[in-house]
């Protein structure tokens, strides 16, 4: 028989490059979205969607009941950091409350295992190390701050109920399927890899580039760009060390990029320019973020088999450039 999964957020970004991830081993996969950001189209044919919110308790409910579930993984959640500034209580409602009911019912229904999207955005500036996973906890946005609360659920879950949970913090998703069936496609896109490519294919003015005063080598601020699916195998390394003990991984490739960097890997491979402009910082921001992935490397075995920041962004193109209107077309 088949392992089944439950993903939250499956028809989202990362969500559905990790359902592509457990069709491929034969598993039977279950989405649960509600659509506001994700879409119908990128969960792949062998998946069953639900349609349907974390804040709707009946229908979690009704979903878990059909068990058993090998694991839960839980992407769902609002993720931008400016909208998090502007509206910090409204994040916190929105990604701590589901959250807690997706874990308590979880809890509820006997589900083992809990795997959950969290963020590199709850550690403070890097500096000049990569982050480990014993680093300080600083979130500097209400968002990371949202991921962390989760992180300390699933923790007390684990020490009251023996729920054994994975808390992956993600750096800088980026790429698309290199078979072409996924993409990237965020209404709007706040993602700086298919902006500077719709930028450089003329299909949005040109990009804004936030802040040129950091204390890095050009100005501008560094982050660890990871593969999607890279992203997605980790997700399977972490789900597989939950049958011996919860974990916690940071998962990025250990070299920062800076937005500089980022458009010249853009003009290189598609040979055009990116179209650009120098704006002021934006609140929430930090000048460097790059990952210390040692950890899951050791444990598991699991590397980026896509790090070259080139590779990422030619994966990106050629959905984008297949998919001009995304998932609309």
């Amino acid at each position: 028989m088949p392992r089944r999964f439950l993903v939250t957020g499956g028809a989202g970004f990362v969500g559905s490059h990790l359902v592509a991830a457990l069709l491929a081993q034969g598993a039977e996969v279950v989405v649960l979205d509600n659509l506001s950001t994700g879409h119908r189209a990128a969960v792949l044919p062998g998946a069953r969607l639900v349609v349907g919110g974390l804040e709707d308790e009946a229908t979690v409910q009704a979903v878990l009941a059909d068990g058993p579930w090998h694991a839960v993984f839980h992407f769902a959640a609002l993720s931008l950091v400016g909208d998090s500034m502007r509206d910090p209580i409204g994040y916190l409602a929105a990604n701590v409350g589901n959250g807690l009911r997706l874990i308590a019912a979880c809890v509820r229904a006997g589900v083992p295992r809990v795997v959950l999207s969290s963020t590199a955005a709850l550690f403070g500036d890097s500096g000049s190390a990569a982050i480990t996973e014993d680093a300080a906890i600083a979130p500097g946005s209400p968002y990371g701050d949202s991921k962390w609360m989760l992180e300390r659920a699933l923790a007390w879950a684990g020490r009251i109920h023996g729920l054994r949970s994975a808390s992956l913090r993600y750096f800088n998703a980026a790429g698309a399927d290199p078979e072409g069936r996924l993409g990237e496609d965020h209404r709007p896109e706040t993602h700086l890899v298919p902006l500077a490519i719709d930028a450089m294919l003329g299909r949005r003015d040109e990009l804004a580039v936030f802040g040129t005063d950091y204390p890095t080598p050009d100005g501008t601020c560094i982050r660890d760009y990871i593969h999607v699916t890279d992203l997605a195998e980790a997700h399977l390394a972490a789900l597989a060390r939950l049958d011996h003990a919860s974990v916690t991984y940071n998962l990025g490739t250990a070299t920062g990029h800076s937005v500089l960097d980022v458009l010249h890997s853009v003009a290189r491979v598609s040979g055009r320019t990116v179209p650009h402009r120098l704006a002021p910082r934006r609140p929430g921001d930090l000048a460097r973020l790059v990952a210390s992935p040692a950890r899951i490397m050791h444990d598991t075995g699991w590397a980026p088999r896509h790090a070259a920041l080139d590779d990422i962004v030619a994966t990106a193109l050629r959905w984008r450039s297949a998919h001009p209107a995304g998932y609309g077309a």
